[in-house]
Parts: structure tokens; C-alpha cells; sequence
């Protein structure tokens, strides 16, 4: 187990196929947080806080999510297996902080996938407008069911093509808006009056920066999914610590460096980028610098982009949340028939499952008014956040538990470097974005936005407290805690 340059079994103890290279473990954590919140949010965040403000925001959600990665990946690296941060609240802080972790990330996603497909018919109307959005909601949900259920390694290289698109739209960007900047390209540069206009950089002060977090931390979510594909990874001892080490800094380099360029580029006053939270692709700042720079086609261009983030969002859902049900399964907490595995190492119930609330979702998102569809987003709204307030407490419980039973440091495969300080900080500024993320209707006494915004916080707490009253599980004392064996652990309840 010391070694990090040893290759694990080709199959996992969960029957699942070690099948993902180390390009594919790249380019998973780098798609993960490549999407439709930089594409189309980031002007929206723009315009609320300023291009300084924005620039902060994401900064500083840049850093929490290193410090929670660096937790995950020492974890990840060590014990590679499908239930990643689920097994790991198991084994280390509570068999029922553990249940209601898993249930809330399979939910998650699961409604996410929904959502993409919802997203993925608006995207599809820019082209072929008398075509109804479901039709290519089904298309779609097949085209992406089908390539989970081919393998570990299928999934792996559409996320690894998916991902190189928009990595490649954002590498095309940059270049043209540092020409832009300079002069060389769309005409005369506006120099950095777009950061003094006004209240520039800082529109609206230290709680617009708090109001832009949010948006900064959903942009971010799915960098988490490195975690759970670490336990189909071929060496993911060599492989996690490799990729968790590059993909931050090329994260940032995408994010910070867009927000400069559309600092510099748009004023924070043009009425366009408040739209561009909406689904008109005509008004990201992607393309609105696009169009600026003469590129004709940039609509047409932006809206390809972005359904490859839409595709790659939903591609990545069904194989996370697959596994994460498999997990819970294996251990207990899911019905039996989701712990079968195909010979080609795909957990397919868990899969179709996992497709199915993925229809359902869109169905009801299609049908009437979309009320009970708009809830279970909001329900689900705040899970990613959760899972990583999880992952900052089960590093802390796992190093302490892993020094307390007389392990060596030494031979972890990635240790993270800021221990405990870390997932400290990381589990504050978590806590201050849930918190912190509809300040105003709650200052403003509005009920009902109040609890749309938050209601995904009580129903994880009340998942996590019925199953501890039922099972009677405590908490997992230091010398007990597995800190070692990859195979997973059955409930006793």
C-alpha cells in the first residue's frame, strides 16, 4: 500500500474496470470545472461585483477548492475506491454522516443530468428552432447512457474530447482578448478605463464579493469528480497527486485569465452582461468579445461550446453518480440489485437509475408548469457545497486517525501540504458561501426565496439525523477508523 508507483489489480474489489489513463484523470478534473458557469456566468458576476470584485471572488473560491482537492487527493491517492468521499465519511467521521453524503451527491447529479438535457434542448433551438427541446433531450440522454455503458475507459475518452473543446475555446479566447487588449485585434484597446469606470474595480462592496461566491463555487463544482474516478483509474497512486498538482493552476490560469480579459474588454455597466446568465448565447462575454475580435460566427461558435459543457456535465453525472449508488449499495445503504456489475466492469442498474430520474426530471421540467422540477434543483442546488464541507472533515478525521493507529506520513502517496490548516480554512469558507448565499432575502424577510435558496441544507441534515435515530450508528473513534483496506465496507445496520 506504501508504494505509489505500484499498479493496482486491472478490477477493483467493487468488480469495476481500472480503464481511466492518466490523460483521462486530467482531463476529468479539468473538464469538471470548465462549464457553463465561466461560459455564460462569469459576465453576470462581472457586472454585480466589478472586474476587481469577480476577480477576488474567484480567487478566493480558486484557493478553497486547492485546499479541499489537495484533502481529497491525499485520500484519493491512498484509497482509490468508487465511493470516494461517501466511503470516506463512512469509515472516518459516522456511518450516517457517510449515508447522507452519498445520497446527497447521487441526487445531485442526478438532477443535474436533468437539468443538462433541459439546457441541451435550448441550446439545440439556436440551430433548429422548430425542433422540440425534447427530442434532443432524448438523444442525447441515449447518446450519453450509451457511452457510459461501453466502460470505464468510453467514458473516460468522451470527457477527455468533450474537455478538450472547451479547454481549447478558452485557450482562443485569452489569446484574442490579450491581442484585443494590446491593440492588435478589434480596433483600438480600452485600456484599463473599464477598471476605473465608476465604482470600478469594486461595484458594490465586500457583499457583492460574498453574492458572487456562490457563483464562483458552482463554476468550480465537479473538480470533486477526480475522487471518484480515482477508483477506476489505472494508477491512480501516481496519477491523482500528477493531475491534482497541474490542473489547479490551469484552472485558475482559465478563470482569473477570463475575467481579466472581460475586465478589460467590457465595461461592468453594459447591460449585456446581466443577460448573460441567460440561456441567449448572443450575450456571453464569450461572445461578445468574439464578435468584437471579427469573428463572425462567434454565436454559432460559443453555442457549439457550450453544448459540449452541457454534454460533458451530463456524461460526467451518469458515471459519478452510477458509482456513488454502487457504493452505497456494496455498503448497505442501497438496495441490493445496484451492486451488480457487468463483465465490462459497468455497474448498469446503478446506471439506469441514475438515466431514469434523469427523464423523469426532464419530464417534469417539460410538463406543466416545471414547479416541482425548479424545487428539486434547488434542492440539490447546495449538494456540491455539502460534499465538500465532507471532504474538509474527513481529511481531518483521516490524518489524525492514520498518525493515532502509528501510520508513516512518508508512505502516503500525495500528502497534502497544508495539514490541518487546510481543510480548515476550507471547511470556514464553505460554510460562508452556504451561509452567505441569498444574504439578501433573508435580511429582506422573503420566505419563500429563503427557502428555495436553502432547502437542500435542512433535507441533508434530516436524511443524516433519521438514519442515525433508525441504525443508532455513532461516530467512528480514531483507532477504529479503516484507514487501509480499499474493500468496501458493509453497514451492520
Amino acid at each position: 500500500m506504501s508504494n505509489s508507483d505500484d499498479k493496482l489489480e486491472s478490477f477493483t474489489s467493487e468488480g469495476l474496470k481500472r480503464g481511466l489513463r492518466n490523460r483521462h484523470m486530467q482531463m476529468i478534473a479539468i473538464g469538471g470545472a470548465i462549464g457553463t458557469g465561466l461560459f455564460l456566468a462569469s459576465g453576470g458576476t462581472i457586472a454585480s461585483a466589478g472586474p476587481g470584485g469577480a476577480l477576488a471572488a474567484y480567487a478566493v473560491i480558486g484557493v478553497m477548492v486547492l485546499l479541499l482537492m489537495q484533502s481529497l487527493g491525499e485520500m484519493a491517492a491512498h484509497l482509490p475506491i468508487a465511493g470516494s468521499f461517501q466511503s470516506y465519511a463512512t469509515r472516518f467521521v459516522s456511518p450516517s454522516f457517510g449515508f447522507a453524503m452519498g445520497w446527497n451527491y447521487w441526487f445531485n447529479w442526478a438532477i443535474t443530468v436533468a437539468a443538462e438535457l433541459v439546457a441541451a434542448g435550448l441550446i439545440m433551438s439556436f440551430w433548429l428552432p422548430d425542433v422540440p427541446g425534447w427530442v434532443w433531450a432524448g438523444v442525447f440522454l441515449i447518446l450519453l447512457t450509451t457511452l457510459n455503458a461501453m466502460s470505464s475507459r468510453a467514458y473516460g475518452e468522451g470527457e477527455f474530447w468533450l474537455a478538450a473543446i472547451k479547454v481549447a475555446a478558452v485557450i482562443v479566447f485569452l489569446a484574442a482578448g490579450v491581442l484585443m487588449i494590446f491593440g492588435i485585434l478589434g480596433g483600438d484597446s480600452p485600456g484599463f478605463s473599464n477598471w476605473t469606470e465608476k465604482e470600478a474595480p469594486f461595484n458594490g462592496g465586500f457583499l457583492s464579493i460574498i453574492s458572487v461566491f456562490m457563483i464562483a463555487g458552482f463554476s468550480f463544482q465537479g473538480t470533486e469528480m477526480i475522487g471518484v474516478a480515482a477508483g477506476e483509474a489505472e494508477n491512480p497512486r501516481r496519477d491523482v497527486p500528477k493531475a491534482l498538482r497541474s490542473v489547479f493552476w490551469r484552472i485558475m490560469l482559465f478563470y482569473v485569465g477570463a475575467i481579466i480579459v472581460i475586465g478589460f474588454l467590457i465595461p461592468y455597466t453594459d447591460p449585456n452582461l446581466l443577460r448573460s446568465n441567460e440561456s441567449d448565447i448572443a450575450y456571453s462575454p464569450f461572445t461578445l468579445v468574439f464578435e468584437r475580435a471579427g469573428i463572425a460566427f462567434a454565436a454559432s461558435l460559443m453555442n457549439a461550446v457550450i453544448l459540449t459543457a452541457i454534454l460533458s456535465a451530463g456524461n460526467s453525472g451518469l458515471y459519478a453518480s452510477a458509482r456513488m449508488l454502487l457504493s452505497l449499495a456494496l455498503e448497505g445503504k442501497a438496495p441490493k440489485i445496484f451492486r451488480k456489475v457487468n463483465k465490462r466492469g459497468v455497474p448498469m442498474p446503478a446506471l439506469l437509475a441514475t438515466a431514469s430520474v434523469g427523464l423523469a426530471g426532464f419530464i417534469t421540467a417539460v410538463i406543466g408548469e416545471g414547479a416541482a422540477y425548479t424545487w428539486l434543483v434547488n434542492i440539490s442546488g447546495l449538494s456540491g457545497f455539502i460534499v465538500w464541507v465532507g471532504i474538509a472533515v474527513c481529511h481531518y478525521k483521516f490524518r489524525r486517525a492514520y498518525v493515532a493507529q502509528g501510520y508513516d506520513l512518508k508512505d502516503l502517496p500525495y500528502k497534502a501540504p497544508l495539514f490541518p490548516l487546510g481543510p480548515i480554512v476550507a471547511f470556514v469558507l464553505c460554510i460562508v458561501v452556504i451561509l452567505g448565499q441569498n444574504y439578501e432575502a433573508v435580511f429582506n424577510g422573503e420566505l419563500f426565496h429563503v427557502l428555495s435558496s436553502y432547502i437542500g441544507l435542512p433535507v441533508f441534515l434530516l436524511v443524516w439525523l433519521v438514519h442515525k435515530l433508525v441504525t443508532r450508528s455513532k461516530p467512528v473513534d480514531l483507532m477504529d477508523a479503516d484507514v487501509q483496506s480499499l474493500q468496501p465496507q458493509r453497514s451492520k445496520a
